[in-house]
């Protein structure tokens, strides 16, 4: 079985296997016509079920084979031009380059004798983007950040290292254990009624009050710094703290951007931990033409960035950047086993996670080859491809816009002739069903305002308006039978 580990020894077999794999995408990029099988789960569940793990194949060709039939022939197609559901982005050729070499090599970068100058090459990263957001410090701190699995742990770890941040300045009783007990039951989160549902998780994972988070009504879809303002002094009234405003560059659903300076401003004013949760628009920090939708981010104390959503990586590659990086002091805990008598900064000291890949060679390679600017300007056009499918349907009497798209999102509903808006509201999760069952068309449903609707996701800087002119074709042909179906059903129920 050795014959099967990579080494030197089997150089060969690891170039063969890897075209292979190759060979294997290539099928799949040139035979998918459609961005999903219509394959029912019953199928696939049955087929996976059927395969006994305790008797090998025996050769990698065999086991491509099964994989292709259980796997590629009826995995998503992110990349499909008809695929516009969730926040999947189309990846880049260098980060896949970058995705076999790490892999390969196995590179772990929890510490200096693991990952040795993998280490130099993602600390260096963490300081290009927290020179991007140019963080505010009067206090003359320095940034710092680490790489995580993706939005929902950064978001974890700032909102934890926000906890710690407050629960070490001394309370009424001071910071005795009993003293942190008691306010940890009176910590608060405060952030806006479109946040992402990490926020919530984490205050759970966190140990906070079931009523921990706060979420204030929005000015639209945005905070209101006003209401943020006198929520903040509610709490404080009230004789309970504040651990951290959760501020949101783009929104998952509208891909709202709050007003991060005002925002910024009024933390400040309270003493107040800022963290601005940028999974979706971080990327406009190398936008050529947009960066200043993010004006104000330089006032967070911690931001978190997707580069596997807007900077068009494979998953995962995600960071948490702290203003102070000292904050990182919280995450750390010591262990002879990781060698800290080395005297060198450890990575592992500055995350949640012990064994790390290394997922920074990823956003290296990309940079280092589109550069920064070519990696904004795919981004401004996947932008500008959502705001002209915006006007389309803006201008469609069977369609109804729901919100003119601030980032890379467009809500809309179906709206075939003769219908309310009631029976609107009940053909959007039939539609979107029937869509994703027929594979040929892959749209997201939603919730906006108490009202169900359609979300394009747009993160296919080369979409072309034909792909788009086919997306929406199925949801109106799927719209109007479904539609003429309803209307049956109710004469039907009426004459018996």
């Amino acid at each position: 079985m050795n014959e099967h580990l990579l080494s030197h020894r089997s150089r060969k077999d690891h170039a063969a296997a890897l075209a292979a794999a190759t060979a294997e995408v290539g099928r799949y990029l040139d035979g998918r016509t459609t961005p999903r099988s219509s394959a029912a789960p019953a199928h696939l569940a049955s087929q996976t079920a059927a395969v006994d793990l305790s008797t090998p194949l025996g050769t990698l060709d065999k086991a491509l084979v099964e994989v292709r039939a259980l796997y590629l022939d009826h995995a998503v197609g992110y990349h499909h031009p008809r695929y516009l559901s969730h926040l999947n982005c189309p990846v880049t050729i260098p980060a896949l380059a970058a995705e076999t070499l790490a892999t390969s090599v196995n590179t772990a970068v929890e510490t200096w004798d693991q990952g040795t100058s993998a280490c130099l090459i993602e600390q260096r990263l963490v300081d290009w983007v927290a020179d991007l957001i140019e963080f505010d410090r009067p206090d003359r701190v320095t940034p710092d950040g680490v790489f995580t699995t993706g939005g929902s742990q950064s978001n974890l770890q700032g909102l934890f290292t926000a906890r710690e941040d407050r629960l070490s300045r001394p309370g009424p009783g001071g910071t005795t254990p009993a003293d942190r007990c008691a306010r940890l039951s009176r910590l608060r989160i405060v952030t806006g009624e479109h946040a992402h549902l990490s926020v919530v998780k984490a205050a759970r994972l966190l140990g906070l009050a079931p009523d921990a988070v706060i979420v204030l009504p929005g000015d639209g879809d945005r905070m209101d710094p006003a209401t943020l303002d006198r929520a903040l002094a509610s709490v404080a009234d009230a004789g309970d703290e504040v651990a951290a405003v959760v501020a949101l560059a783009g929104t998952t659903d509208h891909g709202a951007i709050d007003p991060l300076r005002e925002i910024g401003l009024v933390c400040r004013r309270h003493d107040v931990w800022l963290h601005v949760d940028a999974a979706y628009g971080g990327g406009l920090l190398v936008s050529p033409t947009r960066r200043d939708l993010l004006d104000g981010i330089g006032l967070a104390d911690s931001v978190t960035v997707d580069f596997h959503k807007t900077f068009f990586l494979p998953v995962a590659a995600s960071a948490l950047l702290l203003r102070d990086g000292s904050g990182f002091r919280h995450s750390t805990v010591s262990a002879d086993y990781l060698n800290p008598a080395d005297g060198d900064d450890h990575a592992v000291d500055k995350s949640l996670q012990t064994t790390r890949r290394f997922d920074a060679l990823k956003l290296w390679m990309t940079l280092r080859v589109l550069g920064a600017d070519g990696i904004g300007r795919m981004l401004d056009d996947a932008i500008d491809v959502a705001r002209r499918i915006g006007r389309t349907i803006d201008s469609e009497p069977d369609l109804e816009l729901v919100r003119r798209p601030a980032l890379s999102t467009v809500l809309f509903r179906p709206r075939p002739e003769g219908c309310d808006p009631d029976e609107s509201d009940a053909l959007v999760r039939p539609v979107r069903d029937a869509l994703f069952a027929e594979g040929r068309s892959v749209v997201a449903a939603t919730v906006v305002d108490g009202r169900p609707c359609l979300k394009l996701t747009i993160l296919d800087p080369e979409l072309s308006d034909r792909d788009v002119a086919a997306v929406l074709a199925d949801v109106r042909e799927a719209a109007r039978y479904l539609a003429e179906g309803m209307r049956q059903a109710t004469t039907a129920g009426v004459m018996s």
